[in-house]
């Protein structure tokens, strides 16, 4: 036993081997780090066949870059399509009434077709017993150069 004490190589040679099991350690971890690299590097890859990080991120950067566009150009249509449609003279308000207080129905009536900044016309009958008299009278922010009636600002009103 005091010759392998003594001899400086067995020393040695159990330094090393400590430094060999030292190793075979940290390759082994490393391994596992390696495999598990290898694995999320499959994930982000998934069946797209390229091999290179660098075309799958320069794909995706031009894919997002030509949704963005297309993105764009939606939003600009939807604001054409918002303007067109505050402009359509779509809203109608009818009123029935008696004009005359001499007949017993309410065959006169007012019908405004407007759009939502009021603007659009109204059209009123007036019934008699003899004739039916109808006006168109031009709209323009829920006021006419020429005079409304009550009936028609009713009817103005309703078609809001």
């Amino acid at each position: 036993m005091d010759e392998w004490t003594n001899n400086p190589m067995n020393g040695v040679t159990v330094v090393l081997a400590l430094l060999v099991i030292v190793l075979l350690i940290r390759v082994s971890v490393v391994g596992r780090r390696l495999k598990k690299l290898r694995k999320q590097y499959v994930e982000v890859m998934g069946n797209t066949g390229i091999t290179n990080l660098e075309e799958v991120i320069i794909d995706l950067k031009q894919s997002i870059t030509a949704q963005e566009l297309q993105s764009e150009k939606m939003q600009k249509q939807l604001e054409q399509v918002k303007d067109v449609q505050q402009q359509e003279k779509g809203r109608v308000g009818i009123l029935r009434y008696n004009a005359f207080a001499d007949q017993g129905s309410d065959l006169s009536f007012s019908i405004a077709v407007v759009n939502a900044s009021q603007d659009g016309f109204v059209i009123s009958g007036l019934h008699s017993r003899e004739n039916t008299y109808v006006y168109a009278k031009p709209v323009n922010k829920g006021e006419s150069n020429y005079t409304l009636t009550p009936e028609e600002r009713k009817a103005i009103a309703e078609a809001k």
